[in-house]
């Protein structure tokens, strides 16, 4: 072979290899871009919090309402009790002397304002009694006994909501942890065996502890406080019930005094 038949031959080569060299690197600049964009972009973690409860499906997000709900609801009934089941609320020292000095002095009516201008369970108990005095002792000490009965179930009533909570949010950690493992056992026997199948299986069984957990936080204190402002309640009903059977004792030889 000639010598110039050797250079074109070579020449071609080149220019043949500068071709797919030169494909290569406008490929190349084209995906960087796209790498680039791929790179910068937040991988979404599939175990967070958020991606387990958006991917339990509409039921889940109910359940997860359902225990949000109980939760605001038990921390607003905490936070009631702890302003209505006061000692100093329900049964006021001062209502206490000044109907204690009215009765003294033999003016019912004159107790029975006092109890009107102070409105609370221990002035209604007292006034259901003030009112009857003119029927006798026996019907001051039923209507006495109706009123501190009534006004114990509202006390009491309002603390109940708090053992409603305790109840209801383990019993929706409990489905939302039965719905995580029938979407487990549906994964497995539907999908393929892989990194995608461990993937949903993780997901699936995160999903069911954390509406346990969910479901318990919202409970625990529930139960705590319900069992704490139930005994303080009815420790200071017995006390009221006590004050009021001291006082009403003191109207059996009470006359009505008309103003």
């Amino acid at each position: 072979m000639s010598m110039v038949k050797k250079l074109a031959l070579g020449g071609l080569l080149a220019a043949m290899a500068l071709g797919c060299f030169g494909t290569a690197f406008a490929q190349e600049m084209e995906l960087a871009p796209e790498a680039a964009a791929a790179a910068k972009a937040p991988k979404s973690d599939p175990m967070s919090f958020v991606n387990v409860v958006l991917s339990s499906g509409w039921m889940g997000v109910i359940l997860w309402l359902g225990l949000g709900a109980c939760s605001v609801a038990g921390f607003g009934l905490i936070i009631d009790s702890f302003i209505t089941v006061k000692e100093k609320k329900i049964v006021p020292e001062t209502l206490v002397q000044k109907a204690r000095e009215a009765i003294e002095q033999g003016d019912v009516m004159k107790a029975l304002k006092h109890c009107e201008e102070e409105p609370g369970p221990l002035a209604n108990v007292l006034s259901a009694g003030f009112s009857n005095v003119s029927e006798g002792f026996e019907a001051v000490q039923e209507a006495v006994g109706v009123a501190a009965d009534l006004e114990s179930e509202k006390l009491l009533q309002r603390v109940t909501y708090l053992n409603v909570v305790a109840n209801l949010s383990p019993m929706l950690g409990l489905l939302g942890t039965v719905q995580g493992m029938i979407f487990a056992f549906a994964n497995l026997a539907t999908t393929q065996a892989g990194a995608a199948q461990q993937q949903m299986l993780a997901v699936n069984i995160a999903q069911a502890l954390y509406t346990t957990a969910g479901g318990l936080i919202a409970a625990v204190p529930a139960v705590g406080f319900y069992f704490f402002f139930r005994n303080k309640a009815t420790r200071i009903i017995l006390g009221m019930e006590a004050l009021t059977t001291d006082m009403v004792k003191s109207l059996r030889n009470v006359e009505v005094v008309s103003e």
